[in-house]
């Protein structure tokens, strides 16, 4: 892989900007700070300047056009309704994080009209992106990155070559794994911490000067202890990736149990309306007061025995095995609960719930898997 450190270019041509989350708005901000003339679309309309009508229409006025939407679906609907409107003359920039065969087709349907396309996954916050010191893993042919990679100097500190169209993807999927799992590692960690009676700051103390301690945990963790769950990644969009990981896992008989329990527990963020928030809201269950009063509850006295005991080992294993087969991209809003507890636990469930609910998951795997 080849790194390109970044540099200043002194053109200026219009640029087009497609999706305006987090970070679409962000990047489409600071290119016109820099004075870069900026287009815009997105599929909700938004009052902000040069909002066009369609991205045909940006494609008229664009030759450089940076597309920042959420998922497979939208990504493939967005080239498609450029395509009739593009030219030779057109540099099309995918930076959503898509699955690697969706990034191809989205390129085949650029290419076929005789105009570049480049996959530029991205790694950075959205305050990385307000300052331009986003870092691209970009894929495409020498041609395309070449006369992309002004465009891309102008929002990045760093642009690192990956190879053929897709696998920057892959590269992206794989880096936000470990994003994942080391914020669902630091939120268990803060449980026993408290669980213990220790100071919540001491661990995060303690942390800074260990050999582990990272960019994403001296961001993270100072938020997590002050609840705040601003969104600078959300949950449903690092559901989404860990839901591709886990399609490309079973597609090359991977078992990757750590994603696997990441995605498990950003789903259940998500069934409880908490995917707009950021991801590392996964901490959210684990930062209410003890939880003595768990056991207490009727819910938990009425039918132990179906759960733990009366249940064969085999259906267990097979809603195990449920729980594991891989979500369509977007689809998240659609899934079923982990686990039900009454008529009521979908629409009013307990504070104290989602505790309950993990510990109960803990206790079917090991009791599907002969663990005891």
């Amino acid at each position: 892989m080849e790194r390109l450190a970044s540099k200043s270019h002194p053109a200026h041509p219009n640029i087009g900007v497609i999706g305006l989350g987090i970070i679409g708005r962000a990047i489409a901000g600071n290119l016109r700070r820099k004075g870069f003339p900026v287009f815009v679309w997105n599929r909700s309309p938004r009052p902000v300047p040069n909002f066009v009508g369609s991205p045909g229409e940006l494609a008229e006025m664009c030759n450089y056009i940076q597309i920042f939407v959420s998922d497979d679906e939208a990504l493939l609907q967005t080239v498609e309704q450029l395509s009739e409107k593009l030219t030779p003359g057109h540099v099309v920039l995918a930076h959503s994080t898509v699955a690697p065969d969706s990034m191809r087709a989205a390129a085949e349907i650029v290419e076929r009209r005789g105009a570049l396309f480049v996959e530029a996954s991205f790694t950075g916050s959205k305050l990385a992106a307000e300052k331009g010191e986003l870092v691209y893993y970009v894929g495409g042919t020498d041609a395309a990155l070449r006369v992309a990679r002004p465009i891309l100097e102008a929002s990045s500190k760093e642009i690192i070559t990956i190879g053929a169209v897709g696998q920057a993807s892959a590269i992206k999927v794989a880096t936000n794994m470990v994003t994942a799992a080391t914020v669902q590692a630091a939120a268990e960690a803060l449980a026993l911490v408290k669980a213990l009676g220790l100071p919540l700051e001491k661990f995060i103390e303690a942390m800074r000067a260990n050999a582990s301690y990272s960019a994403t945990l001296a961001m993270k963790l100072p938020k997590i202890l002050d609840r705040d769950f601003e969104p600078h990644f959300s949950v449903k969009h690092m559901l989404k990736d860990m839901q591709i990981a886990n399609q490309i896992a079973l597609s090359h008989y991977l078992d990757l149990g750590v994603t696997a329990a990441a995605r498990d527990q950003l789903l259940e963020q998500m069934q409880w309306g908490h995917g707009d928030d950021d991801y590392s809201a996964v901490a959210r269950k684990y930062l209410h007061e003890p939880a003595t009063e768990f056991f207490e509850e009727p819910q938990l006295e009425q039918q132990p025995e179906q759960i733990f005991v009366d249940e064969p080992i085999g259906s267990s294993a097979e809603a195990q095995a449920q729980n594991l087969e891989p979500q369509e991209a977007g689809a998240a809003d659609a899934q079923q609960p982990l686990l039900s507890f009454g008529a009521g636990a979908e629409t009013a469930a307990p504070a104290s719930a989602p505790l309950r609910r993990g510990f109960l998951k803990q206790l079917l795997s090991r009791f599907a898997s002969g663990q005891e």
